[in-house]
């Protein structure tokens, strides 16, 4: 484990969260790390720590945490290890990326809508092959251009200093890690806050999808907090729900229709926390901004994610965690420290996981002011800024592993039998005496309950 980059990333992440506050001290355990250009396994480490220092400050609990750093890089790849069955797919069959006539182009295809989007722009193709015939006549710029304004999601590779000065990234520069503040007045909650299971009571509205979000919300309802889901009705997502529903329910609701926006009015009203994923404007578009969402629940904590950042001209541009890497300088930073030919990303969806547990940690923050000082709060994230605090985290030497190895003794010690069969899932990667953090429920199938509390 790099300490200076640990040590670096800690303070970064602590200050992004609390200002100016005393950094608290942070101790690691069992460092052995990922194999990276950059400091993925310290970045796994300290955004946990963050997620675990904001809950004991939240307790108003003195004693200190620690974060196991294998443990903590194993949760960035999964928590669950299917025992009677192969695992998930992890990725769509033309996912992934293609050589352009000019450089190259990730192209994420894992929802069938971005799928069918691509096609649109490159034609029918059948297989990986064609569709790198095709992708190969077309600069990438244009291309890129092209499936975004389809509707689909791609990004060329870009090195970081062409990053930095492009419009997008010199916004993104500008943001803070944790755009945060505290708005109107709230009632005094009436949570117990039990050490054993700090958040029972709490209610945390889930409109998040994928990785970052989903890894905040199960954090979340690690420590007792009634966690419910929402989706849409069409969506779908096999390779991810055994990962991240633990500890969740999980409803549908149509926010097209009246009725569902009805719905989901009466439900963010008896909420204390709602973490969102939408793009900027989406949920404004829908007449839930954030000043509606306060009115109808004084108080609440209000914690959104955007993929590319929250100002600039590519706001409201869909993004995932593999394409913000390779459109921000991370994968061909890779490519030079690897001495490969093609785009190297990080071993493991890093800004996803470690976003999410900063979301987590902005959560705990701010039910941490509403008991203090009787206000709402919100908070705003974004991949890309992540991205951002890696890169500026400085180099990590070679390591010679690829992985992380497991060990028997990293998982708990019941198995989790869930819809799909049975499964072992991960210990905590963070410490905290006299507080266990585990989900005390399995996973379950997205639209399993109803959408009420």
């Amino acid at each position: 484990m790099d300490t200076h980059c640990a040590a670096a990333l800690w303070q970064q992440l602590w200050h992004g969260l609390r200002g100016a506050d005393p950094l608290p001290h942070l101790s690691f355990t069992h460092t052995d790390t990922f194999s990276s250009a950059f400091a993925v396994s310290e970045l796994a480490a300290t955004s946990i720590g963050l997620a675990a220092q904001a809950l004991s400050d939240l307790l108003g609990n003195a004693a200190p945490v620690s974060v196991d750093v294998r443990l903590a890089s194993r949760w960035f790849q999964q928590s669950v290890k299917p025992v009677n069955r192969p695992p998930a797919a992890t990725w769509d069959a033309l996912a992934g990326d293609y050589p352009t006539r000019d450089g190259w182009i990730r192209l994420h295809t894992n929802a069938p809508h971005h799928r069918a989007a691509l096609l649109r722009v490159v034609g029918h193709v059948g297989d990986r092959q064609a569709l790198a015939n095709a992708v190969a006549a077309w600069h990438g710029d244009a291309l890129e251009q092209a499936v975004i304004e389809a509707g689909g999601c791609a990004a060329v590779m870009r090195s970081e200093q062409a990053w930095l000065a492009h419009p997008q990234g010199m916004a993104v520069e500008r943001e803070a890690l944790i755009s945060q503040q505290a708005v109107g007045e709230a009632p005094t909650p009436g949570w117990p806050l039990h050490p054993a299971r700090p958040l029972r009571g709490v209610r945390v509205l889930d409109l998040t999808r994928i990785i970052a979000g989903p890894v905040a919300t199960r954090f979340l309802a690690s420590l007792g907090a009634q966690v419910l889901r929402l989706d849409p009705p069409d969506w779908q997502e096999p390779t991810l729900e055994e990962e991240m529903t633990s500890g969740k329910r999980c409803a549908r609701l149509d926010l097209h229709t009246q009725d569902g926006r009805q719905q989901l009015r009466a439900l963010i009203a008896h909420s204390d926390v709602v973490v969102h994923g939408y793009r900027a404007d989406a949920l404004e578009k829908l007449g839930f901004d954030a000043e509606t969402r306060r009115q109808l629940a004084p108080g609440l904590v209000d914690v959104s994610l955007n993929a590319w950042g929250w100002s600039g001209p590519w706001r409201n541009r869909r993004g995932f965690d593999s394409l913000v890497q390779m459109g921000c300088g991370i994968a061909e930073r890779g490519m030079i420290w690897r001495d490969s030919a093609v785009p190297t990303p990080l071993p493991v969806q890093a800004l996803d996981h470690a976003t999410g547990y900063m979301m987590a940690a902005a959560v705990l923050e701010g039910l941490r002011q509403r008991r203090m000082h009787h206000v709402g709060w919100q908070a705003q994230l974004s991949l890309a800024r992540t991205a951002r605090l890696l890169q500026t985290a400085g180099a990590t030497p070679q390591q010679t592993q690829n992985g992380i190895a497991p060990h028997p003794q990293d998982n708990l010690s019941a198995l989790e039998i869930n819809r799909w069969g049975v499964a072992k899932r991960l210990r905590a990667a963070a410490y905290l005496p006299g507080t266990p953090m585990v989900c005390a429920t399995p996973a379950f199938g997205l639209g399993s309950s109803v959408a009420c509390w």
